[in-house]
């Protein structure tokens, strides 16, 4: 495993924060992989995501469109996800239920600063899913100068009404539990925990993969056995899940600029890098009409649909081989 580096950096929080305007001292966690005289890659973690578990099909062997033979990545965690600054280990005043509700901006302002200190002067590319596609937009058109290629991987420039509705359900399961004790608990809230990811799972993966009994290919016998194993035991904290949900929920690049007067179209408009948006066929959260409608304004966007059953989690390197092999090959035609 590689070593796990932090960064310390006091922010003034963005305007849509809960805190908007004060001080902030962000701690990033993160990977430094690869040669640093190569050509930078940043990736940033998706809701629930881990350093580990960010995107290394993308990376990880000779065969993968930016192997570290040729490229330095930059894998960073984002805020609440338990890694880097988040509710379960900010100390005080910002501990649990007291941790500012933060956005995107807070975190691509944290990111810019921790490639400023590394000397990093230029992102050869900001690859991103879900959530982390989410911060790639951010990133876009918050430093449009600073990164060359942009991949978003499942997700949006927009929490849409319907995603934003959606994420009320394992929201509300989590909070009328009753041992998360409006999120004061002192040992963890199983009960509400799976609650929250039993309510998740119907919507990570598509109508079509539990139709096809596709858990079966996991080596899992029933359903039952699948959801057990994969989404009743969560590795995230209680509040560290709600604080990605609400920055997740209120992600949209449209607020960035005051003068933008909230028009998707002319913030989109400000992106310059190459751009590759790859939605998943049948995403629940993010789909591809959305991405169809976006990628109109981007002047250098191309679109590239995951043709896949295996939902949203097709884009983070979740589903099939074709699905990795694929996102790879259109990367890699992106970065020539």
């Amino acid at each position: 495993m590689p070593e796990t580096k932090h960064f310390s950096h006091t922010i003034k929080l963005s305007p849509g924060s809960s805190h908007a305007g004060q001080d902030f001292e962000g701690r990033l966690a993160y990977w430094s992989l690869g040669d640093v005289s190569k050509p930078t890659v940043l990736m940033p973690t998706c809701f629930a995501g881990k350093l580990e578990t960010t995107t290394p099909f993308i990376y990880e062997s000779d065969s993968a469109a930016l192997p570290l033979s040729d490229y330095h990545v930059l894998v960073v965690g984002q805020l609440g996800g338990g890694e880097s600054s988040s509710p379960s280990n900010q100390p005080a005043p910002f501990s649990g239920v007291e941790f500012p509700r933060v956005t995107y901006e807070d975190n691509i302002r944290l990111q810019y600063a921790l490639c400023q200190s590394l000397g990093i002067e230029h992102l050869e590319a900001y690859i991103g899913f879900s959530m982390g596609g989410q911060q790639a937009y951010y990133m876009s058109v918050l430093y449009p100068d600073f990164v060359s290629h942009v991949v978003m991987l499942a997700t949006s420039a927009r929490t849409s009404w319907h995603n934003y509705n959606f994420l009320e359900g394992p929201k509300v399961a989590l909070e009328s539990a009753v041992d998360f004790e409006d999120g004061r608990y002192n040992k963890e809230p199983i009960r509400g925990l799976r609650a929250f990811g039993r309510v998740y799972s119907t919507w990570a993966l598509s109508q079509a993969w539990y139709r096809e009994q596709c858990w079966k290919v996991l080596g899992y016998d029933t359903l039952e056995q699948y959801l057990q194993n994969n989404w009743d035991k969560r590795s995230n904290d209680a509040n560290d899940l709600l604080s990605m949900l609400w920055t997740w929920q209120n992600g949209n690049i449209a607020a960035c600029f005051p003068e933008d007067k909230g028009d998707l179209p002319t913030a989109l408009g400000r992106i310059k890098a190459k751009s590759l948006i790859m939605p998943s066929r049948t995403d629940c959260y993010f789909p591809p009409e959305d991405s169809e409608e976006e990628v109109k304004h981007i002047k250098n966007g191309n679109l590239a649909v995951i043709e896949s059953i295996w939902g949203h989690l097709a884009g983070g390197g979740a589903g099939t081989a074709e699905d990795k092999k694929f996102i790879n090959e259109q990367v890699s035609q992106l970065m020539k």
